[in-house]
């Protein structure tokens, strides 16, 4: 009986051991990781690099009744939205950052353009697909990767997987998966950007895409291992929300 007991306390020690392993290694995982960032605070531009142009919070958006290319503004807070009149400037990061997890919730109005371009070089489209069997080009639809642009001809773009966009005027969500070029002290690149993993509205749209290089019109034409978050906003109106960004370091 009391060797029974000494089986059982010993098993018991074993598996506290075991959970006290794992929770550590749970700890250290999450400290690779980061925490997430908000990148909009919901009431102002703080962490934005100037200008901002006509950016600005409001407390919702929804279709202009009668002219759905628009969005209608209400105010108040959480909220980030472009231009209550026309196209502004593009929205740039003080911050900087290598690879990364980004949640982007955003809205916009019938036929409109925009994107997320990640270190200021790569972009995932943001643009009114619903309902589109087939677009223009590769890369120009919702959630596609957008083409490089090379002896005056678009080149690399990547449509999604499946078409997942809602209507204008509903919120939509990217869930972005992003691992940046890698290079050697000399500067030389040693492995290409990488979209890891795209999630457009809880479906997979993207999974290990190389990016060769920016594509088109990119802030910067070059490459580095860090860069800042850029919103596109010198199209047509969008809005963001909920913008979450969770720096991580992948192999």
């Amino acid at each position: 009986m009391f060797n029974h007991f000494v089986q059982i306390s010993q098993r018991r020690i074993l598996v506290l051991v075991a959970s006290l392993i794992l929770a550590g290694a749970a700890f250290a995982s999450a400290d690779a990781a980061g925490a997430a960032e908000a990148l909009f605070n919901g009431r102002d531009l703080t962490g934005w690099r100037t200008p901002t142009g006509t950016w600005q919070a409001a407390g919702a958006v929804s279709l202009e009744p009668g002219a759905p290319e628009k969005l209608h503004i209400t105010s108040g807070e959480g909220v980030l939205v472009n231009n209550p009149q026309g196209p502004t400037v593009d929205l740039l990061m003080v911050a900087e950052f290598g690879d990364l997890e980004l949640h982007v919730e955003f809205c916009i109005s019938r036929r409109s353009n925009s994107g997320v371009y990640l270190m200021g070089r790569y972009e995932l489209q943001i643009y009114d697909s619903y309902g589109v069997a087939r677009d223009e080009y590769p890369g120009i639809e919702c959630g596609g990767i957008y083409p490089r642009w090379i002896n005056d001809q678009g080149v690399d773009g990547h449509s999604p997987r499946v078409n997942a966009s809602r209507p204008p005027g509903e919120w939509q969500s990217f869930d972005i998966i992003f691992r940046a070029p890698r290079f050697a002290a000399d500067g030389h690149k040693l492995s290409h950007a990488k979209i890891v993993k795209v999630t457009h509205n809880g479906r997979v749209i993207h999974e290990n895409v190389e990016l060769r290089g920016p594509t088109r019109s990119a802030r910067w034409d070059d490459e580095k291992p860090t860069g800042p978050i850029l919103l596109q906003g010198d199209h047509d109106p969008v809005a963001f929300r909920n913008l979450r960004v969770t720096p991580i370091e992948l192999k």
